[in-house]
Order: structure tokens, then sequence, then C-alpha cells
């Protein structure tokens, strides 16, 4: 067995550390999302976690690790005899981002469900996790049914497993942590809500702290069990505390005046719902009970805001989540007071984990601000051919709200919300024999098969015989995410700041509707002598509103040195996903520029769109009394259609789109 990294050893990172540890103390704080950079010690401080979780008491045999104090009386394999336990180790499972609905919640032997009315139910990882520990890495790439079934059972402490009128259900409490890399595309709103805590990481910028942390992990990787038996005894002092903390929870007393503050902080910060203010007081009681008290105070109530509401006051994909700590102080200020009976503050020992508040300044990732800022900078930062008379970049309009677009035909590419698709979710549309393991099965279809064979069967009472030939899977139909990817001209010939600030503010409305819908995004600038992939295909919001905020105008127009960087990025994308179906965007007036015969070049490259079937329409920016309608012949090209730039609205662009593709059907 693996000797895990110690949780006490891990450098630094100490709101992480406490709300790790908040949630063990009490798991109904609602679990932790981890947000921050890659080799951050995200996941080893997830998994140091299950070595200081205090052992369980399980009944003998149960493979739902129910308490033989008080036993689920609707566990599948009771009931259970008194008397017969066995004491065992929290367990930590991890939910792979690739599992199936069937490998996280269970699943039911339908054969034998339909003929001979036995519940067989083999179960799935939330009952491998009840009373430990569930994690899931990546959380941000994890199908959002699967999410959705994950946050409901946290919720409930229970899961429920539904088939064709069958159905089981079994406790499922557990610690739930998710990390995730926000550069990987984020989380939707309502996701992001039934997270308990959420919490920023990042390496630190510190030399010495940076030392430590290589130092330790060295002397880890040299001998694991040797660097576990150092800290021993710091880990049994934190396992101690957990199980005191615990054992004082229900005495914490929240008074009236946490109650006021921590419902003037929500109301302040404009959070949705009362779910901020449910985690808000139980994080404020967990912590006093953490720091050995039984009264909650004005910094249990600020260390829980800091945990609890960053993530929740975001009021679009395109805020940077955090707080305003001069705006809760003074909120709290205001609404203090403690009852007439609280004690001193008693700030408690200290401890691992002890530490609160968001990260310093100096401790903020640095991420490739500076690239995006330059506007010469290209990809990997290299200086970007741009001509004369670049102009500095023009602000988006604001966005709005756009129609849907959708691909033509029948998908099967990532779950999504945009584009008709095959998909294990959906109407269900027909049946066919199953390829592997059965996951939904059409339940007439199953009949009409098997009934014309009973009466060979020897069938003679009143059950079906069913035998796995007969079975059936249902076939659905829901939708899926596509790759939406904007070429945009940023030629000189497109400097005007209102047609710029328009462009951008289309696309910015289109990158948000693409975040809700679950989609990739990708951008594609020309201007200059070259091509730049300003954005390559993501699902990060926040990474794509900085991209296309910096993105400047000046010099030629090298339109077909954009549209062949534009299907090299297609091409490797599909090798990549080969299931994503793309869409192309062209923004552009059509006069290319620069080299021979530039406006025939455009026009063969355009035709490789055509030739490999990609929807695609042009936005002609063209203006001024001559046009001289470049835009429109690109677009016969390209097989798709032009729209000029007085029509670039909201329904205009979106139901132009949508009118292309259904030319292409």
């Amino acid at each position: 067995m693996t000797t895990p990294f110690p949780f006490t050893a891990v450098v630094g990172q100490d709101d992480l550390r406490l709300a790790l540890l908040l949630n063990a103390v009490s798991p109904a704080v609602g679990g932790v999302l981890v947000r921050g950079e890659k080799g951050t010690a995200k996941s080893t401080a997830v998994r140091a976690l299950s070595a200081l979780m205090p052992t369980l008491d399980v009944v003998s045999g149960c493979r739902f690790s129910c308490d033989p104090g008080s036993p689920d009386p609707g566990c599948p394999d009771g009931p259970h005899e008194p008397g017969a336990f066995e004491t065992r180790a929290a367990r930590m499972v991890e939910l792979p981002v690739g599992a199936s609905e069937d490998r996280l919640v269970g699943a039911l032997d339908i054969e034998r469900a339909l003929s001979e009315g036995v519940k067989a139910f083999e179960p799935g990882l939330l009952a491998d996790a009840h009373r430990g520990i569930l994690y899931v890495d990546e959380v941000n790439l994890l199908h959002d049914h699967l999410v959705d079934l994950l946050l409901d059972a946290a919720a409930m402490g229970a899961s429920y497993v539904e088939r064709e009128g069958v159905s089981v259900r079994h406790a499922a409490r557990f610690l739930l942590v998710g990390t995730m890399n926000p550069e990987e595309g984020e989380l939707r709103p309502q996701l992001l809500d039934r997270f308990g805590l959420t919490v920023e990481v990042a390496a630190s910028r510190e030399p010495d702290q940076r030392v430590e942390v290589v130092r330790r992990r060295l002397a880890y990787d040299d001998d694991p069990a040797a660097f576990a038996a150092r800290w021993a005894e710091e880990e049994a002092a934190v396992r101690a505390r957990i199980v005191a903390a615990r054992e004082l929870l229900p005495s914490v007393r929240l008074g009236d005046g946490a109650l006021r503050q921590i419902a003037a902080t929500c109301a302040a910060f404009e959070v949705d719902g009362m779910r901020a203010d449910i985690v808000m007081a139980r994080t404020a009681t967990a912590l006093a009970a953490w720091a050995g008290r039984t009264d909650v105070l004005a910094e249990d109530v600020r260390q829980a805001a800091l945990l609890a509401l960053p993530h929740r006051r975001r009021r679009n994909p395109f805020d940077a989540p955090g707080l305003d700590e001069d705006k809760l102080d003074e909120t709290l200020e205001e609404f203090g007071g403690s009852d007439d009976d609280d004690p001193d503050p008693d700030p408690g020992p200290d401890g691992p984990g002890g530490g609160g508040g968001q990260p310093e300044p100096d401790d903020a990732p640095e991420g490739d601000g500076d690239t995006a800022a330059r506007p010469e900078a290209g990809e990997g930062g290299q200086p970007q051919p741009s001509g004369a008379g670049e102009q500095s970049a023009a602000r988006a309009s604001e966005p709005f709200r756009t129609k849907m677009l959708s691909v033509p035909g029948i998908g099967e590419g990532a779950a999504g919300r945009r584009s008709r698709a095959r998909t294990e979710h959906g109407r269900t549309t027909g049946a066919r024999r199953p390829r592997g393991a059965l996951t939904k099965l059409h339940l007439a279809a199953t009949v009409q098969a098997a009934a014309p064979h009973q009466r060979a069967r020897g069938r003679s009472g009143p059950g079906l015989v069913v035998r796995r030939d007969d079975l059936r899977q249902a076939t659905r139909e829901g939708r899926e995410g596509n790759l939406v990817l904007f070429v945009v001209d940023a030629s000189g010939s497109m400097a005007a700041r209102q047609r710029m600030s328009a462009v951008k503010g289309a696309v910015l409305s289109l990158l948000l509707d693409a975040y809700q819908r679950r989609d990739k995004v990708g951008l594609v600038t020309f201007r200059g002598t070259a091509a730049d992939v300003a954005l390559p295909p993501t699902s990060s919001v926040d990474a794509a509103a900085a991209r296309l905020e910096t993105l400047p105008t000046g010099g030629r127009t090298p339109l077909a040195a954009g549209l062949l960087r534009a299907h090299d990025v297609l091409r490797v994308e599909r090798l990549r996903d080969p299931a994503r179906r793309p869409l192309v965007v062209l923004v552009t007036d059509g006069r290319a520029t620069g080299g021979p015969e530039p406006v025939a070049l455009a026009g063969r490259a355009a035709r490789l769109f055509a030739a490999d079937g990609v929807a695609s329409v042009v936005v002609d920016c063209e203006s001024g009394p001559v046009r001289l309608g470049l835009a429109g012949q690109l677009a016969g090209e390209l097989g798709g259609t032009a729209v000029t730039l007085d029509e670039l609205r909201a329904d205009s662009i979106a139901g132009l789109v949508k009118d292309v593709q259904r030319r292409a059907a």
C-alpha cells in the first residue's frame, strides 16, 4: 500500500488545509471546491486528508458501510442483525472523469429484475464513499449529468437508482472534494453553488517557501515511510483535534448576533438564494469547534465568508472570483455586536490550517497576462508582425443574449446543450441490441422481443421468461457541445473603433452563450503578414474574454493566411476530438491584400472548408459608397452565406447562422 504524503507536511496553502479540516469536522458544510493552477498540491492535500479521518465501525459484510449503532433501515443489504461489526479506516474514493453513470451510482441486473423480481444491485462509487471522502479531480471536465447526480447525493445524503420502475436507495453521506484548473473551463454557476466552500490556490512566489516544498518532496520520494514517520506526531495531534472538534460541535452556540452578521454579509454581496447563509452558519460553527470554543465569534463569521462566498458572488462567468475584504469588514462592523452572554474572544489553539483570508498579492499566479496585454504578442509570446498603422485595442460593446446556434444533422459529440446528438440522456427515439453492458433498458422493445418465445421456453406462470438476447438498449437523442471558431480580420481596414467594438461584442456574446451550452470556442485573427491563433479552442471563458479584450488592429489583410490557419486549427481539433463538430464564423470586409493574387488565393483557401462540409457564415464588414462585394464572393467559395456589418445584431447574426445551417443540411 502506498504511503500518502503527510497532510501536516504540506507547505503553506493555509486556506486549502483549513477548508478540508472544517469539512472533516462537519461534513454538513457541503464539501470543498479547490481552484488553482497545476502543480499546487491540490491532489496531494486531498489524498493526505484521508489518513487523518477517524476510524469507523461498520456492519460486518455490509457493502454500504452501515453504522452498527444506527444502521440504515433501507440498506439494500439489510436488515442488519445487531452485534457483528468491524473497525476500519475511512475510505477515500476517486471518481474518474470518464466514469459512467452506472459506475457512479451503481447498476441493477435488469434481466433478474424482470424475470425474477429480484433487486440484484451492484453498488457504485457513491456507496463506496459513504462515511468517507469522495474526490473528483478535474471536476470541471466531468459531464454535467454526473455532477448533478453527485451533488444531489451529497445534498440529500442518499443515492437513488431508478430503472424502469425498479428502484434502490442507499445512504451516501461523504466529504465531497473537487479540484479544477480554471484554464480548462469553468463549472456552471448552478454547480458552483452546490459546493459548500471554495479555495483559490497558487504556488508561492517566495523562494524560501519554494525551496522547502522541493526539499520535502524529494525526501518523501526517496523514502516515503521514513518521511511519514517523521511527521507521525503532528499527524496524530491533528487527528485527535478533529475527533475533539467533532465531539464539541453539537455544543457550539450560534448566537443571534452572529446570525445577523451572516445574513447581512450575504445580502451585501447579493448572493442568490439562501444556501450561502446556511453554509456560512455551518462553517462558522465548525470554525468555533475547531478552535475549541462553544460560541461563534465575529472572526469565525469573517473566515466563513471568505471560504463560502467567493464563488457565489459571480454574476456572470466574466467576473473574477473573490471578495472585497474592505466591504466585508464594513458589513461585519455595521452589524456587529455580540449576545450579552458571549465570552471574550478566544482565538483558540493554533494548528495546521489555522490561517485564513485570501492569498496575499505576492502569491497571485503570474499566468500569461503580460503576453496577452502586448498587442504584438502572438502564440508562445513571439512577436506578431502587424504592419504599419497598428492601432490600440478597441473595447468590446456590452454582451447580449444570443439565439441558439446549431450544427445540422445528428452528432455524437461531448454532452452539451446545443446541437442534436445521440447521447445516453434525452428523449427515447428507438431501440437496438446492446453493445456491451446494458445501460438504458427499452422495456417495450424487450417485452416484444421475448413474447414470441414464451411457449418454447416452457413458461407456466405469470412471470415473463427473459433471456439476455431479448434485452434491448434504448437509443436516445439529446444535445451536444460544438466548436465555434471565429476568424476575425484585424487589419487596418477594420480599424474603425465602432466597427471592432461591435464585432468584439458579438464574439463576446456568443462566447458567453457557448459557456452556458458547454461548447468550445476558438479565435483566429489575421493582420499584417500572418495569422495568429489568439485563442486555441477552449471552454475557459475568463481566458477567452481577456484575449478578446486585448485584440489590436492594423496592417495589411492576409485573408488567405487566416483561412489556412483556421483550417489547420480544425484539422488538429478533429484529431483531438473527432466527434465535436465545428462552425466557422468569418468576420471580414473581404479585401485581401499582400502577396501575388491575394483574392484568388483566399478563394482557394475557402474552398477547403466547403470540401470538408464545414458550416460557415461571413460577416461582411465592408463600408463606404463603393462596395466590391468581396465578402459575398468569399461566402460562396465557403459554401456559406454573408451578412453586412449593419446586420450584426444579436437576432440577426444568430438567425443567420441557423439559416446557413439549414441550407447546409
